[in-house]
């Protein structure tokens, strides 16, 4: 039986992914584990595997193509398969029970989004039973959660609660390992623990089912098994052990082929590998780019790192030193140009910029504060902190404690409202490679110095290497922008929706300033609050200015 693959959520901001290239073209014969497409999302370029053996009977578009989250996005079948009934909407499963009723297609298209994982189909004279049965809106499951932007699967870790368990709200189930660590899953509601999905070392793919909680007698724990075709997938090991079967006659000719497949291992600059092939990579300390891809399209698998030998880098990495002396210098004179598709990143960061330099009336107040007795403290504070305290965390703790002093200014434009937040979560723009994101210190004004620094410097870090968790770049009620450190004097940034109000820090610089009789050199920074006069006025937002340079003109109030 046909299944309809949906375009997923890959990041809670998601609305549509773009096809940054297709894999597989209609009529290949398809895998599971095999790579099927690269879907580019407003985070990042992401690969999408098949769940499912099969045939490649339709795509829901070309390369460069939107797609809005949740719809078609292609279809893997039998050769042959008549699929004329799904790209209506409906399914392969059921025809007759959607022509007397299009809500079990509804049902039928979220059971595929929430558990991917099913690929062998009911009998037909269960159709209407398991289309109807919509795990994702029980209470009582609890699906593999996508814990990182680029987790595929989860590896059960451990299990702190076994069946049979009274389980309480808040207490963890299990410690499940991802692509980037492993981490502690919380139960979300009382009960008891009915079905496990699987064993210690076993994967379950994102969506899949991890387990059922709820009251004993009460939940039909077979039939949701039953739905979720026992929610437990493994596809990277098979495509792993079929990659791996293979090897044997690739490695015969590995020393002729090493600089094309490299090269075909690399696409438009980025690595194709498998999470797990990255993974241990980094853990041998390998460069994954010298190493050859065996998979489907030059794909660098497990199997490629375990056979890797260090020798084969002076090989790899001598070929491409050889065409790069063959690029032919820029003519002098020439005129040209190079269209640089926008990818999400930048598309997203456009559209709400735009929006909120257009539709946010900004107005701009500036101010110089010395900086004298902010760099005699820092220097002292550095002598005993656990953390070496930079500049933007002293500007963080100042605006965190002057907002604290003037809540007015921590507030977001509702329309119908203005809403003035209890809790301060200050924003740092972080320059990354695609653009900008701006990671979170929540709590700011009660956290001291030395865990602001140490904070602000493993959320810049994760932000460089696109690792942070949704929950480590959201919530922000306001932000900070520094251009200090590239000997900008000063700027105006752009309010960062929902704040109200941004904060542009410039270097600081040495003057000459009259002093007593005299005259003396002194340091001075220059700052500039981006307010919206919807929700801000100007007397409120300089009243917090007058605020904050009184906490880093005079730092030691910030201790008390």
């Amino acid at each position: 039986m046909a299944e309809v693959i949906l375009m997923p959520r890959l990041s809670d901001t998601m609305t549509e992914g773009v096809i940054a290239a297709w894999h597989k073209k209609v009529g290949d014969t398809v895998k599971k584990g095999d790579l099927l497409a690269e879907i580019e999302t407003d985070k990042a370029t992401m690969e999408l595997e098949s769940y499912k053996d099969g045939v490649l009977l339709h795509t829901g578009g070309d390369k460069g193509t939107k797609i809005q989250v949740d719809e078609l996005l292609a279809i893997v079948g039998k050769a042959g398969e008549d699929v004329s009934s799904l790209l209506k909407g409906g399914t392969a499963a059921a025809p007759k029970a959607q022509e007397k009723n299009a809500q079990p297609a509804v049902a039928t298209d979220k059971k595929q989004e929430t558990a991917p994982a099913a690929t062998t189909p009911q009998p037909a004279q269960k159709a209407t039973t398991t289309t109807t049965l919509d795990v994702s809106k029980m209470d009582e499951v609890v699906l593999m959660p996508r814990l990182s932007d680029t987790m595929e699967e989860g590896v059960i870790a451990s299990w702190h609660k076994n069946v049979g368990d009274t389980v309480k709200k808040g207490e963890v189930l299990a410690e499940i390992e991802t692509d980037k660590a492993t981490m502690e899953l919380e139960s979300y509601k009382n009960g008891t623990l009915l079905h496990i999905g699987a064993q210690k070392g076993e994967k379950i793919p994102v969506n899949g089912l991890l387990c059922i909680i709820g009251e004993k007698g009460k939940v039909d724990v077979d039939a949701i098994v039953a739905a979720t075709k026992g929610g437990v997938v493994s596809p990277q090991p098979t495509a792993e052990s079929s990659q791996t079967a293979t090897e044997s006659s690739k490695v015969a000719t590995e020393s002729t082929q090493t600089a094309a497949s490299t090269s075909s291992s690399t696409e438009n600059g980025r690595v194709k590998a498998s999470p797990l092939a990255k993974k241990l990579a980094a853990e041998k300390g390998i460069d994954i780019k010298a190493v050859s891809g065996s998979g489907d399209g030059g794909r660098i698998v497990k199997a490629d790192i375990d056979n890797f030998k260090q020798s084969d880098t002076k090989t790899a990495t001598a070929k491409p030193a050889a065409a790069t002396a063959t690029v032919p210098a820029f003519t002098a004179g020439e005129e040209g140009f190079t269209d640089i598709p926008n990818n999400q990143i930048r598309t997203i960061i456009a559209k709400r910029l735009g929006e909120s330099k257009f539709s946010a009336p900004h107005f701009y107040l500036t101010m110089e504060i010395n900086m004298d007795n902010a760099m005699a403290a820092r220097t002292q504070l550095n002598e005993i902190s656990p953390a070496k305290i930079s500049f933007n965390d002293l500007v963080v703790k100042a605006a965190a404690l002057a907002l604290r002093q003037h809540p007015a200014v921590n507030a977001s434009w509702m329309g119908d409202k203005i809403r003035r937040y209890n809790h301060i979560h200050i924003g740092i723009a972080v320059a990354i490679e695609d653009g900008l994101i701006v990671p979170v210190i929540r709590f700011a004004d009660q956290k001291t110095l030395p865990q602001i620094a140490a904070e602000s410097k493993e959320l810049a870090g994760k932000a460089k290497n696109k690792k942070l968790q949704p929950n480590e770049f959201s919530g922000n009620t306001f932000t900070i922008s520094n251009l200090g450190m590239m000997d900008i004097d000063e700027f105006t940034a752009i309010i960062n929706p929902p704040d109200s109000c941004i904060m542009a820090v410039g270097r600081i610089k040495e003057i000459v300033v009259k002093k007593g009789e005299g005259f003396a050199v002194s340091n001075v920074m220059k700052i500039t609050l981006s307010c919206d006069h919807r929700s801000v006025d100007g007397a409120v937002g300089a009243a917090f200015l007058q605020t904050f340079k009184k906490y880093l003109e005079n730092p030691i109030t910030m201790l008390l």
